[in-house]
C-alpha cells in the first residue's frame, strides 16, 4: 500500500495554494504516496481511521490552532508545517506586537517534525529570528505548474507597450500603488490590463476612473491567454512570501516590475526591476524605464525568464519526494 499524506488546509480559494497541492498529487508523486486534502474540523476523525503516515498543514498558524497541531501530533507519526503565510513582509504590515507573534510562531514550529520554507528570503527571516531550529528547517522553493504559460509564443511587443497585473484584489498584492503609479505616468501611451478579484475590487476601480487605458478583467480563468496579451507583467505586492504569479509571467516570456520584497526579490535576476514595495513613485520610475527600453532589450529579459523556469515544476515535484522519503525513514 502507498503511504498516505494528509493535506491539511481550511480555505481552499487560496488559488495558488491549493492549484499547486492538487498538482503535486497528479504527478508522479501520486504513484508513490496517496494525498488527500482536508479541513480542520475532519482531520481528528481521519487520522483515528485512516492512520495516514504524513500530515502537512498548510493552514496559517495561530494561538488557536497551535492545540490542533497538538492533537495533530497525537495522532501520526510525522507532521509538517508548510509555511506560505508569513515573512518579514507579513510582520511589517500585519503585525503589531511582535514579540507575541514570534513566540507564537515558535510553539507552532516547535509542535512539528519539520517547517518547509518556500522562498531563501522567508528561510532567512526565520533564522533570523530563530523562529524554529535549523534542524528542522527545509527550503523547497513554491512552484506552479506551468507548461502552458512556457507555450505562450513570444511576440513582437505592442507599442503603445500593454502592462498586466493579476492576482486577489486585497491590500497585499499592492494594486493600490500600481495604480497610483499608473497615474504618475499618464504622459506615456501605455496599456494597464487588470486581472482578479476580491474586497478591494471597488476600490481600485475608483483609482482607475478617468483612465480610459485601464482595463479589468474580471477573475482569470485561463492565465497564459492573459499573459499572452500583455508585453510586461508587474507585481506590486507589498509582501509575498514566495509569488506564483512571477513564476508564470516568466515563463510566458514575460519582463517583470516586482516589488523587492520577500521571496520575490530573488526570482528577478537579468529579466526584469526590483522596486521598493509600497511606493507609487519609485513603481511609476520602473514603468516609465522599460517603456523606454529597446524592444530586444525586454525580449531577452524575457526569455531568460522562460529559461530560468523551465525545469521548475520537476525541481518542486523531486523535491518533495526527497523530503517525504526521508520523512518516513526517519
Amino acid at each position: 500500500m502507498k503511504p498516505k499524506v494528509l493535506q491539511v488546509l481550511d480555505d481552499h480559494s487560496i488559488g495558488g495554494v491549493t492549484q499547486t497541492m492538487r498538482c503535486l498529487a497528479n504527478s508522479r508523486l501520486g504513484n508513490e504516496f496517496e494525498f488527500k486534502l482536508v479541513r480542520s474540523r475532519d482531520v481528528l476523525p481521519i487520522l483515528q481511521t485512516e492512520h495516514p503516515e504524513i500530515v502537512i498543514f498548510r493552514n496559517p498558524c495561530s494561538w488557536e490552532r497551535s492545540l490542533n497541531l497538538a492533537l495533530i501530533k497525537l495522532y501520526t507519526k510525522h507532521l509538517i508545517i508548510h509555511e506560505h503565510h508569513y515573512s518579514a513582509g507579513f510582520e511589517t504590515h500585519n503585525v503589531e506586537n511582535l514579540a507575541r507573534f514570534r513566540a507564537m510562531l515558535k510553539l507552532c514550529y516547535g509542535l512539528v517534525d519539520r517547517v518547509v520554507a518556500i522562498s531563501e528570503g522567508q528561510q532567512k527571516w526565520m533564522q533570523q529570528n530563530h523562529l524554529v531550529s535549523s534542524k528542522k528547517l527545509t527550503l523547497i522553493n513554491q512552484c506552479c505548474v506551468c507548461q502552458k504559460s512556457c507555450t505562450v509564443p513570444s511576440k513582437i511587443l505592442h507599442r503603445p507597450l500593454v502592462l498586466g497585473a493579476y492576482g486577489r484584489f486585497s491590500k497585499q498584492k499592492g494594486f493600490d500603488v500600481l495604480l497610483q503609479a499608473f497615474r504618475l505616468v499618464s504622459d506615456l501611451n501605455l496599456q494597464l490590463n487588470l486581472g482578479g478579484y476580491g474586497e478591494d475590487e471597488a476600490l481600485l476601480k475608483q483609482l482607475a476612473q478617468g483612465q480610459p487605458n485601464i482595463k479589468f478583467w474580471g477573475t482569470i480563468q485561463d492565465v497564459p491567454a492573459f499573459l499572452s496579451a500583455c508585453d510586461v507583467v508587474v507585481i506590486p505586492s507589498r509582501w509575498e512570501p514566495w509569488g506564483n504569479v512571477c513564476v508564470e509571467s516568466k515563463a510566458s516570456s514575460k519582463p517583470v516590475i516586482v516589488s523587492d520584497v520577500d521571496g520575490l526579490s530573488e526570482q528577478v535576476q537579468d529579466c526584469g526591476i526590483l522596486v521598493p514595495p509600497d511606493d507609487p513613485q519609485s513603481l511609476a520610475d520602473a514603468i516609465r524605464a522599460i517603456a523606454t527600453l529597446p524592444t530586444q532589450s525586454l525580449e531577452i529579459w524575457g526569455n531568460n525568464g522562460r529559461e530560468s523556469v523551465q525545469n521548475a515544476w520537476e525541481t518542486y515535484v523531486s523535491s518533495w519526494e526527497l523530503l517525504l522519503r526521508k520523512t518516513l525513514n526517519s
